[in-house]
C-alpha cells in the first residue's frame, strides 16, 4: 500500500478531525427525553457498553438543548432509525426545528411504556434508559444509561453515516464467486 495518498491530521485541527472521525460508519438515531419539556436529537455517538447490567451510552455536545433536557429528565429514549427515515433523522437534527411538544407534531412516535421518552415509530430497535452515569468528554458529556425496556423489530437495514452523509447498506449479490 502506497503512503502517498496519506493526509496528516493535526490533533489540534477540528475540521480534519471530524473528516478523519467520519471515516468511520455509524447508525443513525433518535434521543429523547419526555416530560414537560420534551425533545429528540438525532445522534450518532451511541453504542451498548454492557450486558450485565445492560448499559447503553450516548455522547452529548454540551451546548445542545438536549444535554440539560437529558440531565433533568434523569430518563431518555435511543429509536434506532430504519434505512427509510433518513427523513426522520434529517429532522431532528435540524437546530432551527421547533422545540418542546412542537417538535413531535410531524413525526410518527409512541409515548414510551416506562419513560414516557417519543419513541420513534418504524425504528429497528427503541430502547429506554435511566440514566446511570455521567462523564466529562470534553466538550460533551458522555451519558451512559441503564436499560429500562428494549425492543426490536424485524431485519431492515439501519440507516448508516459516512462522511458527513446519510448512506445505505449496499448488500453484495449472492452467489458471487470469490
Amino acid at each position: 500500500m502506497s503512503i502517498d495518498h496519506v493526509t496528516p491530521v493535526a490533533a489540534t485541527d477540528p475540521d480534519g478531525l471530524r473528516g478523519a472521525f467520519g471515516t468511520f460508519a455509524t447508525g443513525v438515531t433518535v434521543v429523547s427525553v419526555g416530560g414537560p419539556l420534551p425533545h429528540g436529537m438525532t445522534a450518532n455517538s451511541f453504542t451498548s457498553v454492557s450486558l450485565d447490567p445492560p448499559l447503553v451510552l450516548v455522547c452529548v455536545d454540551r451546548r445542545a438543548v438536549m444535554h440539560d433536557r437529558l440531565l433533568a429528565a434523569g430518563v431518555f429514549g435511543v429509536s434506532v432509525l430504519a434505512d427509510d427515515q433518513e427523513k426522520v433523522a434529517r429532522h431532528f437534527a435540524d437546530r432551527r426545528r421547533p422545540l418542546g411538544a412542537a417538535q413531535f407534531e410531524t413525526v410518527e412516535w409512541t409515548p414510551g411504556r416506562v419513560t414516557g421518552a417519543p419513541l420513534i415509530d418504524g425504528a429497528l430497535a427503541r430502547f429506554e434508559c435511566a440514566v446511570w452515569q455521567v462523564y466529562d468528554g470534553g466538550d460533551h458529556s458522555i451519558f451512559t444509561g441503564r436499560l429500562l425496556s428494549a425492543e426490536r423489530r424485524g431485519e431492515d437495514d439501519p440507516v448508516l453515516f459516512l462522511r458527513g452523509r446519510f448512506r445505505r447498506v449496499v448488500a453484495e449479490p449472492s452467489g458471487v464467486a470469490t
